[in-house]
């Protein structure tokens, strides 16, 4: 018989066994961040030294095997974020993450060679994606390119394949050019939602950096992943989040040439589950015109809430309230028109990511984007100068073109009616975005999309045209992978179906192959690039409104839709066929980049001048096309639309960059564009309204590029050098923009005093070329406070905007930046 007292303290041990047991699996199942450290190029990176931290220092260290992969475990439930090193790579700091006590993280690291800035970019593939693993031409401007910026329209300059016109000085209309597209074919994203007009237009001019880390340019048609108005590229800017486990207050104030000043205040931290991040600004200048002054005012924000490891729920939200004079084309007038535009836009992201299992990923996103711009001609200005329907005019001016070519005369400036005049655009958008994406294997991944939008526009004031909706629908689908971490691809499509043009499909497909793989030595790496896309563009609010179809429709002139073929309007497409190179040199120290592009634009929306609209319409004696005219511009309607142009890009974009240690990197490009109409209304409406305008003999084409021209505002040669050194507590940046002459017109087309076409010059060449040199740095004083400077068109350049409009001249600003709290919110 066995003893009980035994029996009672076997069972004691059993049960404290049980006990430690139950606890072990306990702290087994600690959270745990896992993943896998790769190279740019997919290399898997053996050695790295991963440091998992949280507020308190150190929490725990692992180390990558030879598979690249590792893992660190802690029982500490807190926010984290990851530091990680290895031999000959550039150390990197992951953006804070939440893990509970049971969680399991992925999170795989791929680590930037020490010399070079290869960033991980989203536009190219819908997921977050190593550039070198690509075949996209895509550029980031990085917090550093924007730190000194209180906009974005210089900043894009230094981007291969870009062109920025802005149509004046501070907060006047900016548009975005890319490899020879039209202003109005760039996706402009605001932390994953579409921030543009109805139609792709956008306007950096009253757009402030506050709250905007980076900005991510895609050079390329890319609406398989984006949808209509993805036809030239896409822009992505994104909202920094709050990092440190504490209230960081940031404060930074300037005052500078022009009557200019800026404040701006961001507060940011995080704790546990949350992170948040605020920010105002205020911007006001009083440009170098009459009546131009400008002013904007951007509040920010941006919240997140982890419930788990696997999970993310995020806001943000950007509100700009912008005021601006709009004195008009100053160098055709020398008087300025008393005239305003008004912009109040808000843009919030909402999203929810979950990583469902190691391999499966979702995100619903929705977005809203409301927009107003008021225009408004507040009275009649002019020199005195009247016709004799009471039309102004400006002064006797001499008007020079970039081409040698100048006229004399005066202009007709306002039209004469009842003022105030003005018009408003209103333009509203709500987006619902499902995206899901699973990694079949280590080398291939797949994605599923949906997009649904709700489009409404109007113009209130008008009494001509009425409210638009519209609802549109995008099926989206796409593969990227790899073999062997030699050949990368990606491949897909989209079904778009939109209610202003009907149902389109847009293929796109890249490749690259490295033929040398990066490694050690003088070449250290080639790699081959191919890209094929198709893409349409959504006809923007404005074209909607004043479609020439629906004007003659509307007014009994079928017969002229019959004689010169105009039809409705139509979605413009673009299709584009891109091949390159990239070379290493000096173990990744200097990078070469060189790509040929040929994009073809079809069914473009070209634009009828007010002073032709009445001649298309029978019967209309002298007085009643002016009647008209005054109708029409009083409305809002200068010029109508209809898609009758179609033209050619091709060119070569070439990049280098390179580092010089640690605390030197330097990057410059050149952009080769020969662009070619193919086919223009202007040479299409010769028996109707009579032979084209000349100029000195040689035909002008007056609002819109004749057959074999270039298109208006490209140049063919564009540039960029940029220089930054970052050490210790100074940071200095240097950079250079230049564009060649590029093609344009006055649009002074039946604007004489004699209604006649006097002071039209010839296209060819009409914009000048210009070098703007810029130069800014930042010096930290003590810990808290440092002092800033920035000197912007150092040459005193005074030909960087279009004909007839004036730039800023030379001018500087400086201030100071105040900081609290342990460290910055960015």
């Amino acid at each position: 018989m066995t003893d009980l007292p035994r029996l009672r303290a076997r069972a004691a041990r059993v049960s404290f066994l049980i006990f430690l047991s139950f606890f072990a699996a306990i702290a087994c199942r600690a959270a745990s961040i896992r993943g896998i450290v790769t190279d740019t190029s997919g290399a898997k990176v053996t050695g790295a030294t991963i440091s998992l931290l949280n507020q308190s220092g150190v929490v725990a260290t692992a180390v990558s095997g030879p598979d690249g992969s590792y893992q660190v475990t802690t029982g500490v439930e807190s926010r984290f974020y990851l530091v990680v090193s290895a031999r000959t790579f550039r150390q990197m700091a992951t953006p804070g993450f939440y893990a509970g006590r049971f969680d399991s993280v992925e999170r795989n690291l791929v680590l930037e060679p020490e010399w070079a800035r290869e960033s991980i970019v989203v536009t190219a593939t819908g997921t977050p994606t190593p550039q070198s693993q690509t075949s996209a031409a895509t550029s980031v401007l990085q917090p550093l390119d924007l730190a000194q910026r209180n906009d974005l329209v210089s900043a894009l300059r230094l981007m291969p394949g870009t062109f920025v016109a802005q149509t004046g000085q501070r907060g006047a209309q900016s548009s975005l050019f890319i490899r020879g597209g039209d202003s109005d074919s760039n996706m402009i994203l605001m932390d994953g939602i579409s921030v543009g007009d109805l139609g792709g237009r956008f306007d950096f001019g009253p757009l402030s950096t506050t709250a905007v880390e980076s900005a991510e340019v895609y050079r390329g048609p890319n609406s398989s992943l984006y949808g209509a108005d993805a036809a030239s590229g896409v822009v992505s800017l994104t909202t920094p989040h709050g990092t440190t486990s504490f209230p960081s207050f940031l404060f930074h104030g300037d005052a500078g040439s022009f009557a200019s000043s800026q404040e701006d205040l961001e507060v940011a931290g995080a704790h546990r589950k949350l992170d948040y991040l605020g920010a105002f600004s205020w911007y006001q200048t009083a440009n170098d015109l009459p009546n131009d002054e400008f002013h904007v005012a951007t509040a920010a924000g941006n919240f997140g809430w982890q419930p788990s490891g696997r999970t993310q729920v995020r806001g943000t939200v950007h509100y700009g309230v912008a005021g601006t004079g709009v004195p008009n084309a100053w160098q055709f007038y020398h008087v300025a028109d008393n005239a305003t535009q008004k912009d109040q836009d808000l843009y919030l992201s909402s999203s929810i990511d979950n990583q469902t299992t190691a391999d499966f990923h979702n995100t619903v996103r929705y977005g809203l984007a409301r927009k107003r711009e008021q225009y408004n001609l507040w009275s009649q200005s002019g020199s005195g100068t009247f016709d004799a329907y009471g039309d102004s005019y400006g002064n006797v001016v001499t008007i020079t073109g970039a081409n040698g070519y100048s006229v004399t005369g005066q202009a007709l400036l306002d039209y004469a009616g009842t003022y105030p005049q003005g018009h408003q655009l209103v333009s509203n958008r709500d987006e619902l975005v499902y995206q899901g994406d699973y990694d079949f294997t280590p080398h291939l991944v797949g994605m599923i999309g949906f997009q649904y939008e709700d489009e409404r526009g109007a113009e209130p004031g008008s009494s001509y045209y009425t409210p638009v909706e519209r609802t549109n629908y995008d099926y989206r689908a796409s593969v990227h992978g790899d073999f062997k971490n030699r050949f990368f691809y990606t491949l897909g499509g989209d079904l778009e179906h939109y209610s202003l043009f009907g149902t389109q499909t847009s293929p796109r497909a890249g490749f690259s192959a490295y033929l040398l793989r990066p490694r050690e030595g003088i070449f250290s790496g080639t790699r081959l690039l191919f890209n094929f896309g198709d893409a349409v563009r959504e006809p923007s609010l404005t074209d909607q409104f004043y479609s020439l179809y629906n004007f003659l429709a509307s007014n009994g002139g079928q017969s002229t839709i019959q004689q010169l073929h105009i039809t409705p309007l139509a979605a413009p497409t673009t299709r584009t066929y891109e091949g390159g190179v990239e070379q290493a040199f000096f173990s990744k120290r200097l990078v070469f980049r060189t790509s040929f592009f040929h994009n073809e634009f079809g069914r473009q929306i070209e634009y009828v001048g007010l002073n032709l609209i009445p001649q298309l319409l029978p019967n209309l004696t002298q007085e009643q096309q002016n009647q008209l005219e005054q109708f029409l511009q009083a409305n809002g309607a200068y010029e109508q639309s209809l898609n009758t142009e179609a033209y050619r890009a091709l060119g070569v974009e070439t990049t280098v960059e390179g580092g010089i240690r640690s605390s030197i990197f330097l990057r410059g490009g050149y952009t080769y564009l020969d662009a070619v109409v193919q086919r223009s209304f202007s040479n299409d409406d010769v028996a109707l309204l009579g032979p084209v305008p000349t100029s000195n003999g040689i035909p002008v084409g007056v609002y819109s590029p004749l057959q074999g021209a270039r298109p208006f505002r490209r140049p063919p040669h564009t540039g960029f050098f940029t220089a930054s050194y970052s050490h210790s507590r100074l940071t200095a940046l240097f950079t250079a923009a230049f564009a060649s002459r590029s093609d344009d017109s006055d649009f002074l087309g039946g604007s004489d005093i004699n209604f006649g076409n006097s002071l039209l010059l010839p296209n060819r060449n009409l914009d000048y070329g210009y070098a703007k040199l810029d130069a800014g740095g930042n010096f930290q004083l003590l810990s808290w406070i440092s002092v800033y400077g920035q000197l912007d068109n150092l040459t005193n350049n005074q030909h960087i905007a279009p004909i007839g409009y004036v730039n800023l001249p030379v001018g500087v600003r400086t201030g100071l930046r105040l900081q609290w709290g342990k460290g910055s919110g960015r």
